[in-house]
C-alpha cells in the first residue's frame, strides 16, 4: 500500500502575509498563563460559616429557579444570597492569598532539569525530579507575590501534610493546567 502523497503547502511568506493568520498569530503570542490563587484562612468557624451560607443560597436559588412565580422563594434567595455575600466578605478579610502562575514550558523544563530524581528515588520509581527540592523550588518560581525558595520550603517543613500538599498542589497544578479544546464535539 503506498503513502498518502504529502499535503501541499502554501509558501511560508504567503503564511506571513495573511491578514488572517497574523491577526492569529498575534492572539495567540498574547495569552496569558494560567493563574490560581490558594486561600489561607486558619478561622474555622468563618470557613464553616461561608460553607453553610454557600450551600444554603445554593439550594434557595435552585428552587427559585424551578418555582419562577414563586416570590417567596425568590425573596428567601435573594435574602441567602446578600447573607453569602456577607460571610464571603468576612472570609476573605481573614484570609491569605497566594498567587500562582504557570511558568512558560521552557523554563518550567528547565527547573525540572535543575532538580533531578536522587539516584535513590529514580531506583524506587517514577521520580521526574527530586522530590525534596523541586517543590519549594516550583513554588517559588510560580509564585506571583515573591515567595523565595527558602520561604516555600520553611512552609512545606512546617505546615501540616494537608496545607503542605495544597500549597505544592496549587503551584504544581497550574503548571497542569490545558486551555486548549481538541475542537472534537
Amino acid at each position: 500500500m503506498k503513502a498518502p502523497a504529502p499535503k501541499p503547502q502554501p509558501p511560508s511568506s504567503a503564511v506571513r502575509s495573511d491578514a488572517h493568520w497574523a491577526a492569529t498569530m498575534e492572539r495567540l503570542r498574547n495569552r496569558k498563563l494560567p493563574r490560581r490563587t490558594l486561600r489561607i484562612c486558619d478561622d474555622d468557624a468563618l470557613r464553616t460559616a461561608h460553607d453553610q451560607a454557600r450551600r444554603a443560597a445554593d439550594r434557595a436559588r435552585l428552587l427559585a429557579d424551578t418555582n419562577p412565580d414563586s416570590t417567596e422563594l425568590a425573596s428567601r434567595a435573594a435574602q441567602l444570597e446578600a447573607e453569602l455575600e456577607t460571610a464571603r466578605a468576612a472570609l476573605d478579610a481573614a484570609s491569605l492569598f497566594l498567587r500562582f502562575q504557570a511558568l512558560p514550558r521552557p523554563l518550567f523544563e528547565e527547573l525540572i532539569n535543575d532538580h533531578p530524581a536522587t539516584e535513590e528515588q529514580s531506583a524506587e520509581g517514577a521520580a521526574a525530579f527530586n522530590a525534596d527540592t523541586f517543590p519549594a523550588a516550583l513554588i517559588a518560581a510560580s509564585c506571583l507575590d515573591g515567595m523565595s525558595e527558602a520561604d516555600a520550603a520553611e512552609l512545606l517543613a512546617t505546615w501540616s501534610a494537608p496545607d503542605a500538599n495544597s500549597l505544592w498542589e496549587t503551584a504544581w497544578s497550574v503548571q497542569q493546567e490545558g486551555r486548549i479544546d481538541l475542537g472534537k464535539d
